[in-house]
């Protein structure tokens, strides 16, 4: 897939270029961003090139992930890194995981959640996504603040769902579909009732 480019009222978000590996590298230095996510630790200009130059190009090359850089209107600067990973796009599953970080001088204004909602709907106007899944470790209450801000819904904690430092750890987990933002899906979404009484007897 070519890559695109997005823009919201505040962002531009566009595919990385060899020019972002020095904010890059010196984004990940915040020890919140590899304790929270897959970012290696210590993260060296190797790791950033090997980003920038090889992982997020071939993301788009091979129509598996889509990375894009949300930099600022104003001043060009890098806020955050939006990721959405193909699941399962073809039919009928339709379905990709949305991940972020944010620099830590760009915190506190809502940027990642504006960046994040443009991805969502341009995954599920452009790529026919028609489930979107958000995954952090329990405890990332700011990652889920910006999920529950582009309209998330919390549906639980998985155990063990993810492994950090050389150990399992329980993730929480929610979704977005294209109606939470108002918009059209393909396959009708037929909700079960919440209803207890329908709920299988233990044994």
């Amino acid at each position: 897939m070519e890559p695109v480019t997005l823009t919201t009222e505040r962002l531009v978000l566009r595919p990385f270029e060899p020019s972002d590996v020095p904010a890059v590298q010196a984004a990940c230095q915040d020890p919140e961003i590899p304790r929270w996510t897959t970012v290696p630790s210590p993260y060296t200009r190797e790791h950033a090139v090997d980003f920038v130059e090889r992982i997020a190009p071939e993301g788009w090359r091979d129509d598996t992930s889509y990375n894009f850089a949300a930099v600022a209107k104003d001043t060009g600067a890098l806020v955050s890194a939006i990721g959405l990973v193909r699941l399962a796009l073809d039919e009928p599953d339709r379905q990709a995981e949305l991940g972020y970080w944010t620099a830590a001088g760009q915190r506190g204004r809502g940027y990642t959640a504006e960046a994040a909602r443009a991805v969502a709907e341009w995954a599920f106007t452009e790529l026919a996504v028609e489930r979107m899944e958000w995954y952090a470790q329990a405890g990332n209450a700011a990652s889920r603040a910006v999920a529950l801000k582009v309209g998330f819904r919390m549906e639980g904690t998985l155990r063990a769902r993810l492994v950090s430092q050389g150990s399992r750890r329980d993730a929480w987990v929610g979704a977005l579909l294209p109606s939470d933002l108002g918009l059209p899906s393909a396959t009708p979404y037929l909700p079960f009732p919440d209803r207890s009484t329908d709920d299988p007897p233990a044994r």
